[in-house]
């Protein structure tokens, strides 16, 4: 029998040695495994900068009303004696556009911390809503998921609701694209708030009208969501409760319960607006 001889071969960019006879690798560096990792990696960048794009096509009229209201933010906290280093940590942390506005007048009023709790309460506990709506795809989203709650803003929210998944994306890259809406809006308000807070630094400028910025955008995502739903139901229940308990309370209180009776009526009649839409679909 031939004597066996080691011939050097190169695999996948490794050297290692192959014995003749038998064809066995002998001293394998694990080419392949690194190989795999390279092509794990170029995979996530792919699916990374797919979902970034489509999330930020979509997010472009968020980032309108964002830039613009969060500088409006930044020049009130200017004008309260509070700079650009407050204006990013508090769009940073607090993130909560009609709160953040009520927290200037908290922080420069020397309010209790049960007082301001309880305004923070009244203020976003319409948002706990929010989040019924998404909780199960939300916890789907893993390490996500905390953040995505964090992150679900009055816009965010109307934005998810009416964006429609691609067929060509996968749950991945949804999850992903999803992420990015929220990402990207945190990213335009603490921006505008930033530069805001710099400019009033800069120049005198009189911010009168212009936080309606945040409800003319919220208007033109219901306008879009109307003409592409199946069915307008859930639209017009929330039209006539705020009418109602508006006509009822005759204040800015009017919104929780005017969101319960919302909710209360949609999960009676959700039998029913599931066979509209699949009706329509037909």
């Amino acid at each position: 029998m031939s004597a066996r001889t080691k011939n050097p071969v190169e695999i996948h960019g490794k050297f290692c040695y192959t014995v003749s006879n038998y064809g066995l690798y002998s001293g394998y560096t694990g080419g392949r495994t690194g190989y795999s990792s390279q092509k794990r990696k170029q995979k996530a960048g792919v699916i990374m900068k797919k979902a970034a794009k489509f999330a930020f096509v979509k997010s472009i009229p968020i980032m309108l009303g964002y830039v613009f209201l969060g500088i409006a933010f930044g020049l009130v906290l200017q004008k309260a004696g509070l700079g650009p280093l407050w204006a990013f940590l508090i769009s940073a942390c607090v993130y909560a556009g009609s709160m953040q506005f009520a927290l200037v007048g908290i922080l420069t009023g020397g309010l209790s911390f049960v007082t301001t709790a309880v305004m923070t309460l009244f203020i976003n506990s319409r948002h706990a809503f929010y989040g019924l709506t998404f909780i199960e795809r939300f916890k789907k989203m893993k390490k996500a998921y905390p953040y995505m709650v964090f992150s679900l803003t009055d816009e965010t929210y109307s934005l998810l609701c009416s964006m429609a998944r691609p067929r060509d994306f996968t749950d991945r890259e949804w999850d992903m694209a999803t992420l990015f809406v929220s990402l990207f809006d945190q990213c335009y308000w603490v921006a505008g708030s930033v530069l805001g807070a710099m400019a009033g630094q800069l120049i005198a400028f009189d911010s009168t009208g212009i936080d309606f910025a945040m409800t003319a955008l919220f208007v033109v995502i219901c306008v879009d969501q109307w003409k592409h739903a199946k069915t307008h139901l859930p639209a017009l229940t929330g039209f006539a409760c705020g009418i109602v308990f508006l006509a009822l309370i005759r204040s800015a209180n009017f919104i929780l319960p005017a969101l319960a009776a919302v909710a209360g009526v949609l999960l009676i009649s959700r039998r029913i607006i599931e066979r509209k839409m699949e009706d329509s679909s037909l």
